[in-house]
This record gives C-alpha cells, sequence and structure tokens, in this order.
C-alpha cells in the first residue's frame, strides 16, 4: 500500500467513551435518558450535531444548539485530562513502513490535542485530515475525508488501506474505495454487518501486520 491511513478515535486513542459520558449527560439533562453506553453503541463514528439530529429524528425531542458548544467544551477538557493511547497505538504506527496519515470526524485541534498528549503526534505532523475540514464539511460515514486525504497526498484510493473501528468509519471507507481494516472497539464492537465491509478484522491494533495491510492489493 502507497498511503496507510488511520482513525483517531477509538483507534489511537481512547476517547470516545470519554466524548459519550458528556454527551450522555448533556442529552439526558435536556430531556432524552440516554446512557454513554448506548451513545458508544448506537452513534460511534458520528460528530455530536449528527447524534442530535438523529436523537431529534428517532425522539421528536428538539434540543438547542447551544448543547453542541457545550459538548464540544466540555469534552475537550475532559479528553485533555483523561485521555489515553490504546494499548499498542505507537508500536502500531512504528510498524508501519509506507506514508501513514490520520482521517477523522473530530476537529484538527482536537486531534492535535490528544495526539501530542499521548506522545503520536510527531508520527503524523503536517498529515491530519478533519472530515469538518474537507472542502464539503461531510463526515464519516461519507467518504470525503478519505478522497480529500488521498488527493491532497496524491496517492490512488485503491492504494490505501484504512483502519477503521466503528460502523460509519468502515462504510465511509468502503465507500472510499479503499483496503478496509477493522479493528473493533473492546467497548463497543461494530454490528456484524459493518464489519463484512472490512477486507480484514483484526482483534487489536497489536495484531497488525504489512500482511493485513496489502494482502490482495
Amino acid at each position: 500500500m502507497d498511503l496507510v491511513i488511520f482513525d483517531c478515535d477509538g483507534v489511537l486513542v481512547d476517547s470516545e467513551i470519554i466524548a459519550a459520558r458528556v454527551e450522555a449527560e448533556l442529552i439526558t439533562r435536556a430531556g432524552y435518558e440516554i446512557t454513554p453506553e448506548e451513545i458508544a453503541e448506537a452513534y460511534a463514528g458520528l460528530t455530536f450535531k449528527n447524534i442530535l439530529l438523529r436523537i431529534e429524528e428517532k425522539a421528536q425531542i428538539p434540543f438547542q444548539a447551544s448543547l453542541i458548544e457545550q459538548a464540544e467544551a466540555l469534552t475537550d477538557k475532559r479528553l485533555a485530562i483523561e485521555v489515553r493511547a490504546i494499548e499498542g497505538a505507537r508500536e502500531a504506527v512504528m510498524s508501519v513502513a509506507a506514508p501513514r496519515c490520520i482521517c477523522s470526524n473530530s476537529s484538527s485541534a482536537r486531534i492535535d490535542m490528544m495526539l501530542t498528549k499521548v506522545g503520536l503526534k510527531p508520527y503524523f505532523e503536517g498529515r491530519i485530515f478533519s472530515a469538518l475540514e474537507t472542502p464539503s464539511g461531510r463526515t464519516k460515514p461519507a467518504p470525503d475525508v478519505f478522497l480529500e486525504a488521498a488527493r491532497r497526498l496524491g496517492v490512488s484510493a485503491a492504494r490505501c488501506a484504512a483502519i477503521e473501528d466503528s460502523a460509519n468509519g468502515l462504510r465511509a471507507a468502503n465507500a472510499a474505495g479503499m483496503r478496509v481494516v477493522a479493528i473493533p472497539n473492546a467497548h463497543y464492537p461494530p454490528p456484524p454487518g459493518a464489519l463484512g465491509l472490512a477486507d480484514v478484522v483484526l482483534d487489536r491494533l497489536d495484531d497488525l501486520t504489512v500482511e493485513a495491510l496489502s494482502e490482495g492489493a
């Protein structure tokens, strides 16, 4: 493969459950009772805005737009204190000989903060792509951030391998026409239907190998 793309949340850093706790607290206070586990299971990989939109549609409960700003600020505060690297993340990243980058639904500022905290930023300097900052602004499960990264780095999508943990990430990578490597998150694995989109499924990040990234390429 000519480019290996890592998702950030849930693949490199254990951030999604922290964000889910903040989001569950705010949504419950706003009138719709939900647990962090339910958010993580049903909405992993989505932005908080899209989570609110889906719950509004499902429950017919309107949420104030200010919830988004509250969630972003509180999540950033907690992540700065609590976020940790996924076990084996540094070793897995260092084992990749091909060029590598990050494609995430998080903002570039949040990705930068998390990677700096866990010591992984030097491995991705100048190669961090946020779906929120693509020309379309469409987040996963849309493939836009993957295609934008491939375009800007001058690599064919067919020569990229994307490592994802969530259903929406797997859908996005598959739609981009990339090789899809699934590493299901231990807290909230994606459903079997989503895992079926992957070319290979690994139990954990430690299992990442050259063969997993390139088999069938």
